[in-house]
């Protein structure tokens, strides 16, 4: 298997639009600076009985201290909690536990990054026209459209061989980073650190988020330690996605793909790599080479029919003669449609008409990368306007 060697981003994160699901909130405050030196890595693999006194030792040195009195009031290295996930982690993954308990006693916490993911107050109303506008944009098309001029030739190899369309991994890139624009500049082992051990409570889901983020720390140092990179070095966003698609470090270790054939992966500097990796992540996602995203619908439904459709949400459940006995009609190609769709609502805000779409497979596999609607449907619509403008 091929080394895989990651290369950190060096631009600073500008300001960037409210998504729903795990994506820039709002701008945050700068990163800090100066980030400690790493220990140096062990080559040696300890003994199962050593591992085990290790993980042994790591707990009772923690145990004296207080933890979670304050959020980042007590460093992480004096944190039971922090340095028996190392020493798990280290037993799980077979590294060295010093590496990886120096690695998590380094890590700062970020308290803008507990606020960024709490969830916005109740009552404002969604709004599809607003929430469109702040990525389907000139700035995003023509710099779109500098992106696919100069990765024509990458577009169309991940185009044929994995059927995603250039329009949709373009789209993609666009709404993540603005094509490499935007990376991030939080230090990635600060965002998940603390996003492992500070998650607010206050949160619906913090017991399952909580989880979710400490094994994307657990992947993250996996995987920069077998890469021998500085896991210091790595920026990416206050959930610690990284590079111009915005991969998390499970997704990075799963589909990331070397697509430019230089023998290594580079999600920051390569466009050639996260073209291809936007694309297999959509196949392992259930993409469909030639299948539509979304068909317009002619609303008829209401009342207990319509809520029938709804239920699922944007899980494709209904054949089109399902929909058209419930009330939704899909004219032209969309009445001819083989598989399952879903009638996705798109609010427009508080007096506003919704919108109402099909989405079909297609549609359902790229709210995998983001799981929204909205997310999803501006996807598509910037990549169509950079075709466009591309003459396509």
């Amino acid at each position: 298997m091929t080394k895989q060697r990651l290369i950190p981003s060096a631009l600073l994160l500008l300001a960037a639009a409210a998504l729903p699901c795990g994506a820039l909130a709002s701008k945050p405050a700068p990163a800090q600076t100066g980030a400690a030196k790493p220990a140096a890595k062990s080559t040696a693999k300890p003994s199962t009985k050593k591992r085990t006194a290790a993980a042994a030792a790591a707990t009772a040195a923690g145990g004296a201290a207080v933890a979670r009195t304050v959020q980042g009031s007590t460093p992480y290295g004096e944190r039971p909690d922090a340095m028996q996930m190392a020493a798990d982690i280290a037993m799980r993954h077979d590294l060295p536990v010093d590496w990886v308990r120096d690695t998590i006693a380094q890590a700062r916490f970020l308290p803008q990054v507990p606020r960024l993911m709490t969830p916005a107050a109740q009552g404002t109303a969604k709004n599809w026209g607003v929430y469109r506008s702040r990525f389907v944009e000139p700035v995003r098309i023509r710099a779109g459209t500098r992106f696919w001029q100069a990765n024509a030739a990458a577009l169309a190899r991940a185009e044929k061989q994995y059927g995603v369309p250039a329009e949709i991994i373009v789209g993609i890139i666009g709404v993540e980073t603005i094509y490499g624009q935007q990376m991030g500049n939080f230090r990635v082992i600060d965002a998940l650190a603390t996003l492992s051990f500070d998650f607010p409570a206050a949160h619906p889901r913090a017991q399952a988020r909580t989880e979710y983020f400490r094994g994307e720390l657990e992947q993250f140092l996996r995987f920069t330690y077998r890469a021998g990179t500085d896991p210091f070095s790595l920026r990416g966003s206050y959930a610690g996605a990284m590079g111009m698609g915005q991969f998390m470090p499970s997704s990075w270790v799963k589909w990331a793909v070397d697509f430019d054939g230089d023998d290594r992966i580079d999600l920051f500097g390569s466009a050639a790599d996260a073209i291809g990796s936007v694309a297999n992540y959509f196949v392992a996602h259930g993409w469909k080479s030639g299948m539509p995203t979304h068909y317009p619908v002619i609303m008829q439904a209401q009342g207990a029919d319509l809520a029938a459709l709804l239920a699922p949400d944007i899980l494709p459940q209904f054949t089109a003669d399902e929909m058209a006995a419930r009330g939704v009609q899909l004219p032209g190609s969309g009445a001819a449609h083989q598989g399952p769709l879903a009638l996705v609502k798109l609010e427009n805000g508080a007096q506003g008409q919704p919108l109402y779409i099909a989405g079909t497979e297609n549609f359902y596999a790229i709210t995998r990368y983001n799981w929204s609607s909205y997310y999803a449907l501006s996807v598509i619509e910037l990549g169509q306007e950079v075709a466009a403008a591309m003459g396509r």
